[in-house]
């Protein structure tokens, strides 16, 4: 099996304990690797957002490989199941490839994905609504662009549920539709499902069938935003208007999935006496006393001072700094032409540090997590 995958340059920034987090997309019948790499111009996001985008294939492929003279079966049309029948069963197992295999691999080799989401594009798209819904566990959050919603209702899904499982019944188990009203509630993992439709899509009333799933969603309580566009059809073009919404959507939900993994760490590191960084265990929950840089008043030298930092409150970070320097607003201040200045005060706010405590609310970043404060909020990702 052939896959792409995209690093952020926070990846080569980040310690060999951390996980990059990862956005998995799921291609359409006819797509490779390539499609989404090339077309969806999704890269300048993720960089910004500080995700990988992992992109396997949409089937497995080769001369040894069984194949269909139709677009819409065989390779390139793997639909997301393991297949169970003949001649398709010893090698279209993609729902084992995307769940387990290549995740696997992922974090081992590349030391991402341990958070992870996941979208995709029409078959694609019902390839995320799928895995996501019989493995919410897995994954942070789900979106799709013009999804297959209801493939047992739909010819697509039909002739691949036949071919691959046996039976468009046994199809039921990968049907998102279908998987949502069984399941008879909302999703407690999923705030909510975003979904982009064009409405000149060729393949709306017929093949993809969203009103399905609103329906069933309804039904359920789960919250689904599906978002219809006048004039977008199904190509790539309409994934390109839209996918930086998608890695925002994603990127939002991960980053809060991983600051409240990165605090019950620390809670539990904090149980067994264990800190989880550099800082002794005995600093935390109690003032600590250490030098300072003190500017007493403007135009006046800095007067090196012993100072005590309390604990921090709620919505507080408490940071050991470890290099530092004076900026362009420090020495602003220090001349006295701040009107916001106060003195005393101890500048150099952009210093590289790490986090020690946190207070009471705060997810966004850890015990052992490197920062750089700023005097206004910049980036908010810790390393």
């Amino acid at each position: 099996m052939t896959f792409a995958i995209f690093l952020p340059s926070a990846h080569a920034l980040a310690s060999p304990s951390s996980s990059i987090p990862a956005l998995y997309w799921l291609s359409g019948l006819t797509c490779d690797d390539t499609n989404f790499s090339t077309k969806a111009g999704a890269f300048a996001a993720a960089e910004r957002e500080g995700i990988a985008i992992v992109i396997p294939d949409t089937s497995p492929r080769g001369e040894d490989v069984p194949n269909d003279d139709n677009y819409d079966l065989g390779q390139a049309a793997g639909f997301y199941v393991d297949a169970t029948a003949e001649p398709w069963s010893r090698h279209y197992q993609m729902y084992a490839y995307v769940t387990k295999e290549l995740p696997a691999l992922v974090q081992s080799e590349y030391g991402v994905g341990a958070l992870r989401s996941i979208c995709g594009h029409s078959m694609g798209g019902h390839g995320a609504l799928t895995l996501a819904f019989k493995d919410p566990q897995s994954w942070t959050s789900v979106s799709a662009f013009a999804p297959i919603c209801n493939p047992t209702d739909c010819p697509w899904g039909q002739k691949a549920f036949a071919a691959y499982l046996g039976s468009v019944e046994a199809g039921r188990a990968h049907d998102a539709t279908v998987l949502l009203r069984e399941h008879g509630k909302h999703f407690v993992e999923y705030d909510d499902i975003l979904i982009d439709q064009g409405l000149a899509d060729q393949f709306l009333e017929n093949q993809l069938l969203p009103e399905n799933l609103e329906k069933a969603a309804g039904e359920v309580g789960q919250t689904l935003t599906v978002r219809r566009h006048k004039d977008y059809d199904h190509s790539y073009y309409f994934i390109a208007a839209f996918i930086d919404e998608h890695i925002a959507f994603h990127s939002k939900r991960l980053r809060s999935a991983m600051g409240k993994k990165r605090a019950a760490e620390a809670e539990a590191e904090a149980s067994l006496g264990v800190g989880a960084s550099s800082f002794s265990p005995e600093t935390a929950g109690k003032p600590i006393t250490c030098k300072a840089m003190v500017a007493r008043a403007p135009k006046e030298p800095m007067v090196c001072e012993e100072i005590t930092v309390d604990t921090p409150k709620a919505g507080e970070v408490r940071v050991k700094v470890v290099a530092n320097a004076l900026c362009h607003t420090d020495i602003y201040t220090l001349d006295g032409f701040d009107p916001e200045g106060l003195f005393p005060s101890i500048l150099g706010h952009e210093a590289g540090a790490i986090v020690e405590s946190v207070g009471p609310g705060v997810t966004s970043v850890a015990p052992g997590d490197h920062v750089v404060p700023g005097y206004t909020p910049q980036c908010a990702k810790p390393s």
